[in-house]
């Protein structure tokens, strides 16, 4: 069933994603609020020294380049090939986006969305029954205040994306012995280690943990910061792989890569790691079991067991053991290393909060803790591969329109929040998720306000 326009549109989340999905429905007539319990483009800013991978043409809409040349036809936009940083990307398009007549009065900054439900019907009611979308939706909303009320909304997209809500550091993704108690010493974000977050890292002992990209870039940087600052040194810690595999570098690299920044980085990286003279001395296989804090020194010493490495034992001893029970291995039988360090940086990835959501009716897959429509679709669309051949997150585009309904009507999840855990998301899938999704919520299968503004040259 199609939602009209004035009809009232709920966006969480006023990140990239957010600000085009608003700029889409306020371009249709649609009344919009967009809800941030920070600033706008809060998460980008907050990585914001870090440089994007994909180039700026990849990164925005023509109806989001047109509407900024609208509202100031002197402002130029940097060049398609243009590799921003988060900074850079937000003064450049996502600021000038939000400041146009169509959002400037919109876009609620410092507004938390504590709870979202419906008006007349519990989560266990009206199940699989469309009479569910005639209620309206009640959002409890805090602003920056703590003063609390209650919004209503026809339609409500969650955009509220993964950054800042992060993976635990211990093994099997628990939290480690003592983890919650030492946060504080703890980055789970992007550190800026070379501008402002200098002084906590100058000079010290940094633990990195996280095989990715972000990982990739913290030790690229840390390792510049130590070839400046003396007495800095780096240890980095890699988990085993789950499929058993050997790496023989900690950044799997992708062939031929079509992103050379990218590449540059996870070579640059590899290279700190294979290299016995550099700063950065890197342990793979290796998960963090405990941390415990010197209360006077600040110093942290953190228990790290080497996969499932077991201790070296009489072989008649082992064989005895194995013999007795194949299956059987305490933790007593792995073996422990333990370092000290001053900080650490754990760059182990981000999952969805889903508490906002909790009252309402949604289908989650069990792996990726994604909306189960678009994470089964992304497992079909997923290219089969080893963990030393990745799947590049270019050979993607939005599994289109169905794979974003949920069971709960007029409500959807769009942006890295819609992936879960899954970290291939890239911005340009974000605005074919908006383009798809209001092929939905308008009921027009051949609506692209993209397309349409491309061909026109720009909004009239």
């Amino acid at each position: 069933m199609s939602v009209l326009p004035p009809a009232t549109i709920a966006i969480i989340g006023a990140g990239p994603v957010g600000v085009e999905a608003a700029l889409y429905a306020r371009f249709l007539g649609y009344d919009v609020r967009v809800y941030d319990r920070g600033r706008i483009a809060d998460s980008v800013r907050r990585w914001g020294q870090v440089r994007l991978f994909s180039p700026f043409g990849m990164n925005v809409s023509s109806l989001g380049l047109a509407a900024i040349q609208a509202q100031d036809p002197e402002w130029q936009p940097p060049d398609d090939d243009a590799l921003l940083t988060g900074r850079e990307f937000a003064a450049a398009y996502l600021l000038p986006l939000a400041a146009t007549d169509l959002l400037r009065d919109h876009v609620h900054e410092n507004t938390e969305v504590v709870a979202v439900g419906r008006s007349s019907s519990l989560k266990h009611e009206l199940v699989g029954q469309e009479s569910r979308g005639d209620d309206d939706f009640r959002i409890l909303v805090r602003d920056a205040t703590d003063q609390e009320r209650v919004d209503t909304a026809d339609v409500v997209i969650d955009a509220s994306g993964t950054y800042g809500h992060h993976n635990w550091l211990g093994q099997g993704g628990i939290a480690a012995v003592g983890e919650p108690a030492a946060r504080d010493a703890i980055a789970y974000e992007l550190p800026d280690v070379l501008g402002d977050d200098r002084r906590h890292y100058a000079g010290r002992r940094v633990l990195v943990v996280g095989g990715g990209y972000s990982a990739a870039t913290t030790i690229v940087s840390l390792a510049q910061l130590a070839r400046d600052e003396p007495g800095t040194s780096v240890v980095w810690v890699t988990r085993p792989p789950a499929d058993g595999a050997t790496r023989t570098q900690p950044i799997v690299r992708i062939p031929h890569d079509r992103l050379t920044a990218r590449d540059t980085l996870a070579a640059a990286a590899n290279a700190l790691a294979a290299d016995a003279d550099s700063t950065v001395e890197y342990r793979p296989n290796r998960w963090v079991r405990a941390i415990t804090r010197d209360e006077t020194t600040g110093a942290l010493t953190v228990e790290l067991s080497a996969g499932d490495e077991p201790i070296a034992h009489d072989a008649a001893q082992q064989n005895n053991a194995q013999q007795d029970d194949p299956e059987r291995r305490t933790v007593e039988e792995v073996a422990v290393e333990q370092i000290t360090v001053d900080q650490i940086i754990a760059n182990v990835g981000y999952r969805p909060d889903h508490r906002l959501s909790d009252e309402l009716q949604l289908h989650r897959c069990y792996a990726s803790d994604g909306p189960m429509k678009l994470a089964a679709a992304l497992l079909a669309a997923s290219i089969s591969t080893s963990s030393d051949t990745p799947v590049d997150c270019l050979d993607q585009s939005s599994p289109g329109p169905a794979a974003l309904l949920t069971p709960e009507p007029d409500f959807y999840v769009l942006g890295a929040k819609s992936f879960g855990r899954n970290s291939q998301f890239l911005l340009s899938v974000g605005l074919e998720q908006v383009r798809d999704l209001f092929t939905i919520i308008g009921d027009r299968e051949d609506l692209d306000l993209y397309r349409t503004t491309a061909l026109r040259g720009g909004v009239t």
